[in-house]
């Protein structure tokens, strides 16, 4: 394909892209200096009323804006405005950068306002984190705090936030409390207890974590995300907030209630914001928990904790049940799966819907038009990898999850699971996946993640794993151009906005970024550093790097 023109001008009017000269197929643009209109996507009269204006100045190189397939808005927002623990490596380190947070910000620690964080990982601190390790630190003995896990699976909180739960806490199917080398994690299922007792932040704070994740977004070229997970009462802050000043990201929301599987509930409705600021018309479901924490659900046991296959969050039968009931109501399915025994049941719960949705049409046309996904599509046993490519079900991938998974993947799985079944990209395009990065797990730059979709090495060292010059299972890499359309044309498809983003072309919305230089100019190594120049959004200029 042509991925630049010679000379193209962008003009925003009235939400659409228009061009100087035939653009069909094409992704990037050589543009002029350019000034855009906000119009939010509409097409009244006045909208349509808008003149662009040229000056002089460098030229820039533009492609279609970014989309991230799998994030989390909010969550990325708190992110931003707690404790970054990620890459730590000791006790003392997390310690220290909670204690810095806390010189910070006057005040928290409280009970009524927890010392939030995320990123550990105790495979980098050589065991599971206890409270007691908190308290190690005088000035944090008496804090609440919680702190989640890299893969945002499992907690650890201080002793001041054990001391309010009951003793003799039971354990709690489809979870782990753990209790060894002492108390202070809970993974999966097992949260509930704490986040019921978690003071949230109300609808300001989380306004103020919204803006903050979308200016970050846009400067990182995202101008939309899916957002895997949100609950009824952020669905509500969403419409309000949605096509104000500050709503900078187009958000394709997937419903999700507190119990994470909850049968479909009358409150949620379908919405589609007519200017494509807001969809809702799709449902996050869970079936299983994280690799690094032993959580994904596995049809055999793991090969380096014998006797241990992973939690199924629900039963095979119950997740169909759920499935079916939002499917009936019009909704998109889309299931959490990791584990190859978990993403057999999803699998099985989609198919079911699929035959009760179209009981006279081919299971893969019926799939065409309701698009249901896999979230994380991470360990597949061979069978279903086949009958996904039979349905055509969408694998929705985040290609840094591989290279930061790497480092432990082949001893949780062994050799031969690895090499079969682990981490699929190449093998999945012709069901066309969804790329994304699974924001705040993992950096929501995708540029880093279209450079582990290339190369499959990490995009923060420039390496395989254990420090290889080599990629990680290569044979599964993409293309350049594969990569890109991962973060473009994949989040159209399987967010239902095909021709309308992802795409430079007449009728689409006007959103687009500006680089220095064209992609394929680049070495490929220049990903992992790649400044955005301008992002764009509804013709209007979002993000400025100058």
């Amino acid at each position: 394909m042509a991925w630049l023109y010679s000379v193209a001008t962008i003009v925003g009017l009235g939400g659409i892209v228009r061009f100087g000269q035939n653009a069909a197929d094409a992704l990037v643009a050589e543009t002029r200096c350019y000034q855009g209109v906000r119009t939010n996507g509409a097409t009244d009269a006045d909208s349509r009323q808008r003149l662009r204006t040229h000056w002089d100045c460098d030229p820039g190189y533009a492609m279609p804006g970014l989309w991230d397939g799998h994030g989390h808005l909010v969550q990325y927002g708190e992110f931003l405005n707690s404790v970054d623990i990620f890459g730590s490596t000791t006790m003392d380190e997390i310690r220290n950068r909670v204690s810095k947070y806390v010189d910070e910000h006057p005040g928290a620690g409280t009970a009524q306002e927890w010392i939030r964080g995320v990123g550990w990982d105790q495979m980098a601190l050589g065991a599971m984190p206890t409270a007691e390790d908190l308290a190690a630190d005088e000035g944090l003995k008496d804090l609440y705090i919680m702190l989640d896990r890299v893969d945002v699976h499992c907690i650890w909180v201080s002793q001041a936030v054990l001391d309010l739960l009951p003793e003799d806490l039971p354990d709690i199917p489809g979870g782990e409390i753990v209790r060894n080398p002492g108390m202070g994690v809970f993974c999966d299922n097992a949260v509930a207890p704490v986040m019921a007792l978690w003071p949230k932040p109300d609808d300001k704070k989380k306004a103020v974590f919204l803006k903050s994740a979308m200016r970050q977004l846009n400067q990182y070229g995202l101008v939309g995300m899916h957002d895997a997970g949100v609950s009824a009462s952020n669905l509500n802050l969403f419409k309000e907030l949605a096509g104000s000043e500050d709503w900078t990201v187009r958000v394709y929301a997937m419903a999700e209630y507190y119990d994470r599987n909850a049968i479909c509930p009358d409150p949620v409705e379908r919405y589609n914001d007519p200017n494509g600021f807001l969809s809702i018309q799709s449902v996050k479901l869970f079936a299983d928990g994280a690799l690094g924490s032993w959580g994904s659900a596995m049809i055999d046991e793991y090969a380096d904790r014998p006797g241990v296959s992973g939690s199924l969050l629900v039963n095979a039968s119950e997740l169909t049940y759920r499935a079916v009931s939002w499917a009936t109501k019009g909704f998109q399915v889309n299931i959490h799966a990791i584990g190859d025994l978990a993403n057999r049941y999803a699998i099985d719960a989609q198919t079911a819907a699929l035959r009760l949705l179209c009981p006279c049409e081919s299971l893969a046309d019926c799939q065409a038009r309701h698009r249901f996904r896999i979230e994380h599509s991470q360990i597949i046993h061979e069978d279903d990898q086949a009958r996904m490519h039979a349905i055509g079900i969408i694998p929705s991938i985040q290609p840094t999850h591989a290279t930061s998974d790497m480092a432990y993947a082949e001893l949780r799985l062994g050799k031969d699971r690895t090499e079969k079944e682990a981490y699929r990209m190449r093998s999945f395009l012709d069901i066309r996946p969804v790329l994304g990065s699974d924001f705040p797990v993992e950096p929501a730059d995708p540029f880093q993640g279209i450079y582990a979709a290339v190369t499959r090495k990490s995009p923060h060292t420039g390496r395989g794993a254990n420090g290889s010059p080599d990629g990680w299972h290569t044979e599964e890499a993409l293309t350049l151009d594969q990569a890109i359309r991962g973060f473009t044309e994949g989040p159209a498809y399987g967010g239902f906005t095909e021709g309308k983003t992802g795409v430079i072309k007449p009728g689409a919305y006007a959103d687009w970024i500006v680089l220095d230089k064209p992609l394929e100019d680049m070495d490929i190594e220049e990903l992992r550093s790649l400044k955005v120049r301008e992002t764009w959004v509804a013709g209007k200029r979002v993000y400025s790097r100058d």
